[in-house]
Protein backbone atom coordinates (compact mmCIF):
# COMPACT_ATOMS: atom_id res chain seq x y z
CA UNK A 1 0.00 0.00 0.00
CA UNK A 2 1.17 3.61 -0.65
CA UNK A 3 2.56 5.78 1.81
CA UNK A 4 -0.23 8.33 1.53
CA UNK A 5 -3.25 5.51 2.27
CA UNK A 6 -0.85 4.51 5.21
CA UNK A 7 -1.06 7.94 6.54
CA UNK A 8 -4.41 8.47 6.22
CA UNK A 9 -5.55 4.96 7.70
CA UNK A 10 -3.11 5.89 11.18
CA UNK A 11 -4.92 9.12 11.57
CA UNK A 12 -8.20 8.11 10.87
CA UNK A 13 -7.55 5.34 13.82
CA UNK A 14 -5.69 8.07 15.52
CA UNK A 15 -9.28 9.96 15.60
CA UNK A 16 -11.48 7.00 16.47
CA UNK A 17 -9.11 6.38 19.75
CA UNK A 18 -8.96 9.54 21.03
CA UNK A 19 -11.64 11.53 23.27
CA UNK A 20 -11.86 14.55 24.82
CA UNK A 21 -9.41 15.38 27.09
CA UNK A 22 -10.18 15.81 30.79
CA UNK A 23 -7.04 18.00 31.23
CA UNK A 24 -3.24 18.59 30.00
CA UNK A 25 -2.16 15.36 30.75
CA UNK A 26 -4.28 13.98 28.01
CA UNK A 27 -3.65 14.32 24.10
CA UNK A 28 -5.71 16.87 22.38
CA UNK A 29 -8.03 15.27 19.57
CA UNK A 30 -5.50 16.79 16.88
CA UNK A 31 -3.14 15.50 18.90
CA UNK A 32 -3.90 12.16 18.83
CA UNK A 33 -4.80 11.99 15.01
CA UNK A 34 -1.22 13.41 13.91
CA UNK A 35 0.12 10.86 16.10
CA UNK A 36 -2.00 7.94 14.33
CA UNK A 37 -0.61 9.40 10.78
CA UNK A 38 2.77 9.73 12.04
CA UNK A 39 2.94 6.21 13.78
CA UNK A 40 1.23 4.90 10.56
CA UNK A 41 4.09 6.45 8.24
CA UNK A 42 6.99 5.04 10.20
CA UNK A 43 7.34 1.76 9.04
CA UNK A 44 7.91 2.81 5.24
CA UNK A 45 11.36 4.70 6.70
CA UNK A 46 12.79 1.57 5.56
CA UNK A 47 12.76 3.61 2.63
CA UNK A 48 16.57 4.44 3.16
CA UNK A 49 17.91 1.46 2.98
CA UNK A 50 17.59 2.40 -1.11
CA UNK A 51 20.62 4.78 -0.39
CA UNK A 52 22.51 1.97 0.56
CA UNK A 53 21.79 -0.33 -2.50
CA UNK A 54 18.90 -1.48 -4.35
CA UNK A 55 19.11 -5.31 -3.66
CA UNK A 56 19.99 -4.06 0.54
CA UNK A 57 16.15 -2.14 0.05
CA UNK A 58 14.56 -5.13 -1.90
CA UNK A 59 15.82 -7.75 1.20
CA UNK A 60 15.08 -5.24 3.56
CA UNK A 61 11.86 -3.65 2.58
CA UNK A 62 8.72 -4.51 4.71
CA UNK A 63 11.29 -6.56 7.13
CA UNK A 64 12.06 -5.02 10.56
CA UNK A 65 9.43 -1.87 10.58
CA UNK A 66 7.02 -4.24 9.58
CA UNK A 67 7.25 -6.80 11.96
CA UNK A 68 4.56 -7.75 14.82
CA UNK A 69 7.69 -9.01 17.08
CA UNK A 70 9.23 -5.59 17.27
CA UNK A 71 6.32 -3.45 17.09
CA UNK A 72 6.09 -2.69 20.74
CA UNK A 73 9.99 -1.30 20.54
CA UNK A 74 9.04 0.80 18.06
CA UNK A 75 5.91 2.20 19.28
CA UNK A 76 7.59 2.81 22.70
CA UNK A 77 10.16 4.82 20.24
CA UNK A 78 7.19 6.74 18.97
CA UNK A 79 5.38 7.53 21.98
CA UNK A 80 8.46 8.64 23.66
CA UNK A 81 8.94 10.75 21.21
CA UNK A 82 5.31 12.25 20.31
CA UNK A 83 4.84 14.24 23.08
CA UNK A 84 8.14 16.60 21.39
CA UNK A 85 7.30 16.29 18.18
CA UNK A 86 3.29 17.28 18.59
CA UNK A 87 4.12 20.31 21.58
CA UNK A 88 2.50 17.87 24.03
CA UNK A 89 4.78 17.90 26.71
CA UNK A 90 2.30 17.89 29.46
CA UNK A 91 1.67 14.42 28.08
CA UNK A 92 3.58 11.52 29.11
CA UNK A 93 4.44 9.23 26.76
CA UNK A 94 2.39 6.39 28.01
CA UNK A 95 -0.98 8.37 26.64
CA UNK A 96 0.74 7.62 23.23
CA UNK A 97 1.61 4.28 23.77
CA UNK A 98 -1.51 3.10 22.61
CA UNK A 99 -1.94 4.93 19.52
CA UNK A 100 1.41 4.55 18.23
CA UNK A 101 0.88 0.75 18.58
CA UNK A 102 -2.39 0.74 16.90
CA UNK A 103 -0.70 3.25 13.68
CA UNK A 104 1.99 0.98 13.60
CA UNK A 105 -0.37 -2.25 13.26
CA UNK A 106 -2.52 -1.00 10.62
CA UNK A 107 0.47 -0.11 8.42
CA UNK A 108 1.35 -3.91 9.03
CA UNK A 109 -2.39 -5.05 8.01
CA UNK A 110 -2.57 -2.65 4.77
CA UNK A 111 0.80 -4.08 3.46
CA UNK A 112 -0.31 -7.92 4.34
CA UNK A 113 -3.97 -7.26 2.13
CA UNK A 114 -0.92 -6.65 -1.06
CA UNK A 115 0.66 -9.22 -2.38
CA UNK A 116 3.84 -8.06 -2.18
CA UNK A 117 4.92 -9.80 1.15
CA UNK A 118 5.43 -8.45 4.65
CA UNK A 119 8.46 -9.82 7.19
CA UNK A 120 6.02 -9.80 10.09
CA UNK A 121 8.46 -12.29 11.88
CA UNK A 122 11.58 -10.37 11.51
CA UNK A 123 14.15 -10.46 12.40
CA UNK A 124 13.96 -14.15 12.95
CA UNK A 125 12.25 -15.00 9.71
CA UNK A 126 12.14 -13.53 6.16
CA UNK A 127 9.43 -15.70 5.57
CA UNK A 128 6.61 -12.95 3.40
CA UNK A 129 3.32 -13.08 4.23
CA UNK A 130 0.53 -11.40 2.32
CA UNK A 131 -3.30 -12.25 1.79
CA UNK A 132 -3.14 -10.88 -1.71
CA UNK A 133 -6.77 -9.18 -1.38
CA UNK A 134 -6.18 -5.72 -2.65
CA UNK A 135 -3.87 -4.54 -5.63
CA UNK A 136 -1.03 -1.91 -3.63
CA UNK A 137 -2.84 1.68 -5.01
CA UNK A 138 -6.61 1.06 -4.55
CA UNK A 139 -8.41 4.47 -5.06
CA UNK A 140 -11.69 3.79 -4.20
CA UNK A 141 -9.67 2.29 -0.21
CA UNK A 142 -7.73 5.72 -0.07
CA UNK A 143 -11.13 7.20 -0.94
CA UNK A 144 -13.14 5.73 2.35
CA UNK A 145 -10.11 6.84 4.26
CA UNK A 146 -10.19 10.66 2.96
CA UNK A 147 -14.34 10.73 3.40
CA UNK A 148 -14.38 9.04 6.96
CA UNK A 149 -11.50 12.31 7.78
CA UNK A 150 -13.88 14.77 6.37
CA UNK A 151 -16.88 13.37 8.31
CA UNK A 152 -14.80 13.28 11.50
CA UNK A 153 -13.61 16.91 10.56
CA UNK A 154 -17.51 18.16 10.51
CA UNK A 155 -18.57 15.92 13.27
CA UNK A 156 -15.69 16.67 16.25
CA UNK A 157 -17.30 15.63 18.63
CA UNK A 158 -18.60 12.29 17.61
CA UNK A 159 -16.28 9.21 17.02
CA UNK A 160 -18.74 7.57 14.84
CA UNK A 161 -18.08 8.72 11.41
CA UNK A 162 -14.03 7.52 12.29
CA UNK A 163 -15.96 4.29 13.30
CA UNK A 164 -17.82 4.04 10.29
CA UNK A 165 -14.90 5.15 7.95
CA UNK A 166 -12.68 2.17 9.58
CA UNK A 167 -15.66 -0.35 9.06
CA UNK A 168 -16.35 0.80 5.39
CA UNK A 169 -12.60 -0.13 4.97
CA UNK A 170 -13.05 -3.62 6.43
CA UNK A 171 -16.03 -4.22 4.14
CA UNK A 172 -14.05 -3.07 0.74
CA UNK A 173 -11.55 -5.21 1.95
CA UNK A 174 -13.80 -7.98 2.12
CA UNK A 175 -15.05 -6.96 -1.44
CA UNK A 176 -11.81 -7.69 -2.67
CA UNK A 177 -11.38 -11.08 -0.83
CA UNK A 178 -14.78 -12.44 -2.59
CA UNK A 179 -13.24 -11.42 -5.73
CA UNK A 180 -10.44 -13.18 -5.03
CA UNK A 181 -12.27 -16.13 -3.81
CA UNK A 182 -14.16 -16.28 -7.14
CA UNK A 183 -10.82 -16.22 -9.23
CA UNK A 184 -9.32 -18.77 -7.67
CA UNK A 185 -12.53 -20.89 -7.88
CA UNK A 186 -12.90 -20.34 -11.70
CA UNK A 187 -8.84 -20.67 -11.94
CA UNK A 188 -9.84 -24.32 -10.08
CA UNK A 189 -12.52 -25.31 -12.64
CA UNK A 190 -10.30 -24.63 -15.98
CA UNK A 191 -8.01 -26.43 -14.45
CA UNK A 192 -10.39 -29.60 -13.84
CA UNK A 193 -12.12 -29.18 -17.18
CA UNK A 194 -8.73 -29.46 -18.75
CA UNK A 195 -7.17 -32.35 -16.90
CA UNK A 196 -4.42 -29.97 -15.34
CA UNK A 197 -2.49 -31.96 -12.84
CA UNK A 198 -2.13 -28.26 -10.61
CA UNK A 199 0.49 -27.78 -7.66
CA UNK A 200 -1.21 -24.79 -6.12
CA UNK A 201 -3.87 -22.61 -7.70
CA UNK A 202 -3.62 -18.09 -6.47
CA UNK A 203 -5.18 -14.93 -8.07
CA UNK A 204 -3.10 -12.09 -8.65
CA UNK A 205 -5.36 -8.54 -7.54
CA UNK A 206 -5.17 -5.89 -10.19
CA UNK A 207 -6.14 -2.33 -10.44
CA UNK A 208 -9.26 -0.84 -11.11
CA UNK A 209 -11.76 -3.30 -9.79
CA UNK A 210 -11.69 -5.64 -6.81
CA UNK A 211 -13.05 -7.93 -9.24
CA UNK A 212 -9.94 -7.75 -11.82
CA UNK A 213 -8.02 -10.63 -11.18
CA UNK A 214 -4.91 -12.60 -12.82
CA UNK A 215 -6.06 -16.21 -12.13
CA UNK A 216 -3.01 -18.70 -11.84
CA UNK A 217 -2.65 -22.33 -12.01
CA UNK A 218 0.68 -23.65 -11.30
CA UNK A 219 1.31 -27.27 -12.32
CA UNK A 220 4.84 -27.21 -11.47
CA UNK A 221 6.80 -26.40 -14.80
CA UNK A 222 4.33 -23.86 -16.15
CA UNK A 223 1.56 -21.12 -15.35
CA UNK A 224 -1.93 -21.11 -16.38
CA UNK A 225 -2.76 -17.72 -16.14
CA UNK A 226 -5.90 -15.81 -17.72
CA UNK A 227 -6.94 -12.13 -17.06
CA UNK A 228 -10.56 -11.54 -15.92
CA UNK A 229 -13.04 -10.08 -14.18
CA UNK A 230 -15.40 -11.73 -12.34
CA UNK A 231 -18.49 -10.42 -12.93
CA UNK A 232 -18.33 -9.09 -15.84
CA UNK A 233 -20.98 -10.63 -18.38
CA UNK A 234 -19.60 -8.78 -21.85
CA UNK A 235 -16.21 -7.41 -22.57
CA UNK A 236 -15.30 -3.96 -22.23
CA UNK A 237 -13.75 -1.83 -25.03
CA UNK A 238 -11.21 0.86 -24.52
CA UNK A 239 -10.13 3.99 -26.97
CA UNK A 240 -7.09 5.75 -26.23
CA UNK A 241 -8.67 8.63 -25.26
CA UNK A 242 -11.41 6.60 -22.40
CA UNK A 243 -10.25 7.32 -18.64
CA UNK A 244 -7.62 5.28 -17.46
CA UNK A 245 -9.88 3.26 -14.99
CA UNK A 246 -11.60 2.30 -18.21
CA UNK A 247 -8.72 1.70 -19.82
CA UNK A 248 -7.11 -0.68 -17.27
CA UNK A 249 -10.31 -2.53 -17.14
CA UNK A 250 -10.91 -3.24 -20.52
CA UNK A 251 -7.86 -6.52 -20.35
CA UNK A 252 -9.75 -8.22 -17.74
CA UNK A 253 -12.43 -10.22 -19.81
CA UNK A 254 -15.56 -12.18 -18.40
CA UNK A 255 -14.73 -15.46 -17.24
CA UNK A 256 -16.69 -17.59 -19.81
CA UNK A 257 -14.62 -15.70 -22.08
CA UNK A 258 -11.33 -15.85 -20.71
CA UNK A 259 -7.93 -16.39 -22.65
CA UNK A 260 -5.92 -18.48 -20.80
CA UNK A 261 -2.12 -18.68 -22.09
CA UNK A 262 0.64 -20.56 -20.51
CA UNK A 263 4.09 -19.14 -19.51
CA UNK A 264 7.18 -21.53 -19.24
CA UNK A 265 9.29 -21.23 -15.79
CA UNK A 266 12.16 -22.29 -17.93
CA UNK A 267 11.44 -21.11 -21.49
CA UNK A 268 9.98 -23.67 -23.82
CA UNK A 269 11.32 -26.66 -25.54
CA UNK A 270 13.04 -24.52 -28.44
CA UNK A 271 15.97 -23.38 -25.98
CA UNK A 272 17.59 -26.62 -26.87
CA UNK A 273 20.71 -26.59 -24.72
CA UNK A 274 20.25 -22.91 -23.58
CA UNK A 275 17.63 -24.69 -21.03
CA UNK A 276 20.08 -25.91 -19.31
CA UNK A 277 22.15 -22.73 -18.80
CA UNK A 278 18.31 -21.30 -17.42
CA UNK A 279 18.34 -23.89 -15.11
CA UNK A 280 21.70 -23.53 -13.66
CA UNK A 281 21.19 -19.51 -13.57
CA UNK A 282 17.69 -20.44 -11.59
CA UNK A 283 19.61 -22.96 -9.36
CA UNK A 284 22.43 -20.62 -8.55
CA UNK A 285 23.76 -20.09 -5.26
CA UNK A 286 24.18 -15.82 -6.21
CA UNK A 287 20.42 -15.82 -7.52
CA UNK A 288 19.13 -17.09 -3.95
CA UNK A 289 17.52 -13.60 -3.45
CA UNK A 290 15.55 -13.64 -6.72
CA UNK A 291 14.62 -16.92 -5.43
CA UNK A 292 13.03 -15.81 -2.34
CA UNK A 293 11.57 -12.74 -3.94
CA UNK A 294 9.74 -14.07 -6.23
CA UNK A 295 6.19 -16.36 -6.18
CA UNK A 296 5.45 -16.59 -9.65
CA UNK A 297 9.04 -16.58 -11.45
CA UNK A 298 9.23 -16.73 -15.26
CA UNK A 299 12.05 -16.89 -17.63
CA UNK A 300 12.46 -13.15 -19.04
CA UNK A 301 14.96 -13.35 -20.99
CA UNK A 302 18.11 -15.20 -22.67
CA UNK A 303 21.23 -12.84 -24.20
CA UNK A 304 24.97 -11.88 -23.78
CA UNK A 305 26.84 -8.89 -22.32
CA UNK A 306 30.24 -8.23 -22.43
CA UNK A 307 31.36 -11.54 -24.01
CA UNK A 308 29.14 -13.62 -21.85
CA UNK A 309 25.66 -15.34 -21.61
CA UNK A 310 22.95 -13.89 -19.63
CA UNK A 311 19.84 -15.04 -18.09
CA UNK A 312 16.93 -12.96 -16.61
CA UNK A 313 14.05 -13.91 -14.91
CA UNK A 314 10.36 -11.71 -13.65
CA UNK A 315 7.64 -12.62 -11.61
CA UNK A 316 3.73 -12.48 -13.07
CA UNK A 317 2.91 -10.43 -9.84
CA UNK A 318 4.17 -7.37 -11.62
CA UNK A 319 3.16 -8.15 -15.41
CA UNK A 320 0.36 -5.94 -15.11
CA UNK A 321 -1.86 -5.68 -18.58
CA UNK A 322 -1.76 -2.26 -20.21
CA UNK A 323 1.33 -0.98 -18.30
CA UNK A 324 4.46 -0.65 -20.41
CA UNK A 325 7.85 -0.86 -17.69
CA UNK A 326 8.15 -4.06 -15.75
CA UNK A 327 9.93 -3.72 -12.65
CA UNK A 328 11.86 -6.44 -10.73
CA UNK A 329 13.57 -8.24 -14.07
CA UNK A 330 16.89 -9.80 -12.25
CA UNK A 331 19.40 -12.44 -13.75
CA UNK A 332 22.87 -13.28 -13.97
CA UNK A 333 25.76 -12.91 -16.27
CA UNK A 334 28.82 -14.77 -17.02
CA UNK A 335 31.38 -13.04 -15.83
CA UNK A 336 34.84 -14.78 -16.41
CA UNK A 337 34.70 -17.45 -13.95
CA UNK A 338 31.19 -17.21 -12.32
CA UNK A 339 28.43 -15.20 -12.24
CA UNK A 340 27.38 -11.40 -11.45
CA UNK A 341 23.84 -10.37 -10.44
CA UNK A 342 22.41 -8.26 -13.06
CA UNK A 343 18.94 -5.85 -13.62
CA UNK A 344 17.38 -6.33 -17.43
CA UNK A 345 16.49 -2.67 -17.93
CA UNK A 346 15.16 -1.22 -21.16
CA UNK A 347 18.62 -0.25 -21.53
CA UNK A 348 19.94 -3.38 -21.39
CA UNK A 349 21.71 -5.87 -18.63
CA UNK A 350 22.68 -3.63 -15.22
CA UNK A 351 25.42 -4.74 -13.02
CA UNK A 352 24.26 -4.22 -9.43
CA UNK A 353 25.91 -4.03 -6.53
CA UNK A 354 25.45 -4.83 -2.64
CA UNK A 355 24.73 -8.76 -3.34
Amino acid sequence: MDTLTHALSGALLGRFMARAPSDERQPKVWQMVLAGGLAATFPDLDFVLGYVSELTYLRGHRGVTHSFILLPVWAFLLAWLMPRLLRARSVGWRRFYAVACAGIAIHILGDLITQFGTMILAPFSDRRFGWGTTFIIDLPLTGLLIAGLAASALWRRSRLPAALGLAAVCAWIGVGAVGKSEAIEAARRHAVEQGIAFVSIDAIPRPASPFNWTAVIDDGERYHIAHINTRRTGLLTAEPDDNLIRRFSAHYRPVALAQWEVRERFGNGDLGAVREQVRAVWSAPDFAFFRWFAMFPVLDSVGSAGGGGCVSFRDLRFETPGRDTLPFRYGLCENGGGWALVERTMAGWRALSGR
